[in-house]
């Protein structure tokens, strides 16, 4: 293991002009039309707003005031096992701020959670307490953004090993919080499952699940079926990366406008979109979390976790029944690929400390639901700080 090295992100011209040039030469096609066909967003990508978001992507879009924000908060390159780990760590307020690990998923990046950092880390300048700081750490996972590429596909118990041994033996941030969505859900229930160091976790996704642990209710078991159809309807893309990612390296690495609507397409369809996408999302969002995967040409090794997930142990057996002991704080927001199961159930595989239902909100919660996250994170802590609170 490594001390960890200052990094900044400097991305060349050469490397913009070609990318943008490739924007502007993509040639255009058809999508299904006709009466019945008006949600043309059940057919994948909608061309109309492709076209827009790719006209403002060349014509106004500014990736050095990107740059710029990504590069406000001090931001650094670890080696953990031979793998450069990249990731942003802003001390804390007051003289014993939490530690707090945000783990990222796909197809987000370190962009989710750059807004919310010096609200974590510093509430007193955004019109709350001191004694509420976090010490915030926000890595990209192994193989996306700015972080190293592994060799071969790896697991997020694997990932989990990479950022317990970030929080504990490198940072010294041990007694930590492990916070994610999608798969930083994975990971961070990892972290509380078998982390050295983590004290507790919260999830805005379910993404563990205890060997042996069936559907019991008739609520429970209707939920099962409902998450089936969905990931029927929805589950194309997670095939094709956990079997054969390779295959569509080839046209995403090759096309930027590929990859943005194979990303963008997964942002529409998992967010809260009822007040309207472009309500939820800014362009300037979308192709700023989009770039992080062109400018680095991580879009094939972000993949690979899903082959991973079948590939890579990652450890011994976790044995029939085993849950999750320490504490965890969910946060269930109402739209996303899948919503959380019903609370009885999701009891038998993590041992749930705090369970917030919320109105709005999906997938991209940091990003969508900022306050509404921010509060809950705030929320667990204080629970863990005084568990007889609860």
């Amino acid at each position: 293991m490594g001390t960890p090295e200052p990094f900044r992100i400097d991305i060349s011209d050469v490397l913009l002009k070609g990318l943008f040039a490739k924007v502007r030469a993509y040639e255009w096609h058809e999508m299904p039309r006709g009466e019945g066909r008006e949600d043309t967003w059940n057919y994948g990508a909608n061309l109309e707003f492709m076209r827009s978001l790719c006209t403002y992507w060349v014509d106004s879009y500014d990736w050095r005031k990107a740059e710029a924000q990504l590069n406000a908060f001090p931001q650094f390159i670890a080696d953990i096992g031979g793998l450069p780990i990249h990731f942003y760590c802003e001390p804390g307020s007051g003289p014993s701020p939490t530690p707090l690990i945000l783990s990222h998923g796909w197809p987000g990046s370190v962009f989710e959670f750059l807004h919310v950092i010096d609200r974590l880390a510093h509430p007193e300048r955004h019109g709350g307490e001191a004694e509420d700081a976090f010490t915030v750490v926000v890595p990209s996972l192994p193989g996306y953004g700015f972080s190293g590429k592994p060799s071969h596909p790896t697991s997020p118990r694997t990932i989990a090993k990479y950022f317990d041994t970030l929080m504990t033996d490198i940072l010294g941030l041990g007694d930590y919080i492990a916070q994610g969505g999608d798969w930083g859900s994975a990971v961070s229930s990892w972290m509380g499952y078998e982390g050295r160091g983590c004290r507790g976790v919260h999830i805005n996704m379910f993404a563990w699940r205890s060997p042996g642990v069936t559907p019991e209710t008739k609520e429970e078991r209707d939920y099962v079926a409902h998450v089936d159809k969905r990931l029927q309807m929805e589950g194309a893309y997670f095939h094709e990366q956990t079997t054969k990612p390779q295959t569509l390296s080839y046209a995403m690495m090759d096309s930027p406008v590929g990859t943005c609507a194979w990303i963008v397409e997964k942002f529409h369809g998992w967010s809260d979109t009822r007040k309207g996408f472009e309500r939820t999302y800014t362009k300037d969002q979308l192709l700023t979390n989009v770039m992080i995967y062109l400018v680095t040409r991580t879009f094939n090794t972000s993949t690979w976790i899903y082959r991973g997930l079948v590939e890579d142990v990652g450890g011994p057996p976790v044995p029939k029944g085993a849950r999750i002991e320490r504490p965890v704080g969910v946060a269930a927001f109402p739209i996303d690929l899948y919503p959380f199961p019903p609370r009885s159930m999701v009891e038998r595989h993590m041992n749930v400390w705090q369970w917030t239902d919320f109105d709005e909100g999906g997938h991209f919660a940091a990003l969508e639901r900022p306050d509404d996250l921010i509060r809950d994170i705030r929320k667990f802590a204080r629970i863990l700080r005084n568990p007889g609170g609860r």
